[in-house]
């Protein structure tokens, strides 16, 4: 099956280090303005999801959602979730954090965009 966001192994060790500290979080994948376009991660609760939001896919147990309107934007694309040095978007746990999620992606190939498409 192919997965619409799939995390890097550091991203997977990344995330279950925020996990133990803070408990069941989700992520969020950020359409720009004071955060650019970061995955924002929330502590469960934090953040308040609606009607428009989609969930792409669970990355090590956690849910990733994004917008409906971003998510017109990159349905063509698999999001690839990577942790690398530095600190992360402000509005996000990885801000107090040494690491910070980044969102890489690929186009995907027309064979897995048109399975993806009869799945939905």
């Amino acid at each position: 099956m192919i997965e619409r966001v799939i995390a890097t192994e550091a991203a997977v060790l990344f995330l279950n280090t925020i996990k133990n500290i803070h408990g069941s979080v989700l992520l969020y994948q950020s359409g720009g303005c004071c955060d650019g376009s970061a995955p924002l991660c929330y502590k469960e609760g934090d953040f308040q999801l609606g009607d428009a939001d989609v969930l792409l896919g669970m990355m090590a147990d956690t849910p990733f959602y994004m917008h409906k309107s971003q998510y017109e934007y990159w349905m063509h694309t698999q999001l690839i979730i990577d942790a690398v040095p530095g600190r992360g978007a402000e509005f996000s746990l990885d801000s107090i954090e040494e690491t910070h999620f980044i969102t890489q992606s690929r186009v995907f190939t027309e064979e897995e965009y048109e399975e993806l498409k009869s799945l939905f």
